[in-house]
């Protein structure tokens, strides 16, 4: 189905949940590259390779291909200039899906070392970019959420960030009318790694006044506020940070954690006596040595 209601025609297919927004229809080669990876997904093919050479419209070829099989897709990018070059021509072809940005957010990062000619040891050091760290949040927000999900991402998404299921298993979930306990809001909030604020509020904190208690999510520009009666959970706005202006009124959020590597106290309990075992069992062994 094609809407021509807009400036640029949007092209929708049944069952998918993206919306393309396509300057052009496919030309050249471009028809028959689309019906044969289409062909090749639903085909369960676990590769297969697209040719062209610069400029011949790769990307384009491929936005048809995720528009028209409705899955959430993984773009890999040797690199995060690369990266952010697809990053962008994604969002222009679907600006009404989730399109997220996920590469490393280190700035700088040298890692530990021990220079055993002068037996000097060089502490690790790291620069992370807070701007990066909230698109990185948003990405895994949005594939938790939804399933019109577009990931461009550098190697980097191939580490670990922390086991999913813990992930979402500790999200915050609030709803205007239910009684809520403000203290216990609080000490889940510290669980989930928020940092209460001081005079310099940001992404990953929260900040109590009264009856209200305001929540940055990391993976958002906005302020989440929560206001109360007593226990009564009565308005969830969403906010401007600075002017604090209202944006949107919701009925009911849910707050991810503030960092990625959350686990549960069970599972902290369960495994600290066996990481303890364990270094007292290799102290034993460096001292025999």
């Amino acid at each position: 189905m094609t809407e021509t209601n807009t400036s640029t025609p949007v092209v929708t297919f049944e069952g998918s949940p993206f919306r393309l927004h396509q300057p052009f229809p496919p030309a050249g080669d471009q028809p028959e590259a689309i019906r044969l990876l289409v062909e090749g997904v639903g085909d369960g093919l676990s590769f297969q390779t697209l040719l062209g050479v610069t400029g011949s419209g790769k990307t384009y070829t491929m936005a048809n291909v995720i528009a028209r099989t409705g899955r959430p897709a993984l773009v890999l990018a040797p690199n995060k200039t690369l990266a952010a070059q697809l990053y962008s021509e994604f969002k222009e072809f679907f600006p009404d899906n989730a399109v997220h940005y996920f590469v490393s957010y280190y700035d700088y990062y040298q890692p530990e070392a021990y220079v055993v000619k002068t037996g000097a040891y060089i502490e690790k050091e790291a620069t992370i970019n807070e701007e990066i760290d909230r698109l990185r949040h948003a990405a895994t927000e949005s594939l938790l959420t939804r399933k019109d999900v577009i990931i461009v991402a550098s190697v980097s998404c191939i580490y670990g960030i922390g086991e999913v299921d813990e992930y979402e298993k500790q999200c915050l979930k609030f709803e205007v009318g239910r009684m809520y306990s403000l203290e216990a809001i609080i000490a889940s909030l510290v669980q989930l790694q928020f940092r209460r604020a001081t005079a310099d509020f940001k992404a990953g904190m929260f900040n109590v006044m009264g009856d209200i208690l305001e929540i940055w999510p990391s993976s958002s520009e906005e302020i989440m506020r929560l206001e109360f009666f007593g226990d009564e959970l009565e308005r969830i706005t969403k906010t401007e940070p600075i002017t604090h202006i209202v944006l949107e009124v919701k009925k009911d959020i849910v707050v991810f954690p503030a960092k990625h590597f959350v686990t549960s106290k069970s599972i902290v309990d369960e495994v600290m006596p066996k990481i303890k075992a364990e270094m007292e069992a290799q102290v034993e062994y460096f001292k025999s040595m």
